[in-house]
């Protein structure tokens, strides 16, 4: 029993909140944090919870075409290459009984439209079974910073989604 986070950051502000996250999850359940350019191919049998976070681009997930125009507003950028609408949209279906959970950034004010909750669909689709609402964070602009008090935030919601997974587990293995 184990549970994945994998992320997609341009600035790193998803970043971080995937990192505290991360935390509040490991408080209950061994967590494991990678950006999407290294996530892997399948999710491994032994994960029982799955959470995806990535910005929110042209109301949802990024695009290529999002991610180039990002590259225009820092010189490093965190996540290049592939975004999580292309590792979600490689990746087969669950295989093992995984809970999954979503979050996103986005700019105050709040544009429409929500990459946690397109991440959230896709994985209800393959299989997963979604256990909370997807969760947004703020960020001051598209670059950030964080709005205060998010990482906090962050790291309490992946409190609360790692002891719901860990009581979903051991409900699952006592009937």
């Amino acid at each position: 029993m184990r549970a994945l986070v994998v992320y997609e950051s341009m600035f790193g502000n998803t970043q971080a909140l995937a990192k505290a996250i991360g935390e509040g999850i490991q408080a209950s359940v061994p967590t494991e944090v990678v950006e999407v350019g290294v996530a892997p191919a399948t999710v491994p049998r032994d994960v029982t919870l799955l959470v995806v976070g990535g910005p929110t681009h042209a109301f949802g997930m990024s695009w290529p075409s999002t991610r180039h125009a990002a590259a225009g507003q820092a010189p490093t950028l965190v996540s290049r290459e592939r975004g999580i609408r292309e590792w979600l949209g490689a990746l087969p279906g669950s295989v093992t009984a995984a809970d999954a959970a979503t979050f996103d950034t986005r700019a105050t004010p709040r544009p429409p439209g929500s990459a946690a909750r397109a991440a959230a669909r896709r994985l209800d689709r393959l299989g997963y079974r979604i256990v909370m609402a997807a969760a947004s964070f703020e960020v001051v602009d598209s670059t950030g910073p964080l709005v205060e008090g998010e990482l906090e935030r962050a790291g309490e919601w992946g409190r609360s989604l790692g002891a719901e997974s860990a009581a979903r587990q051991i409900s699952r293995a006592v009937t």
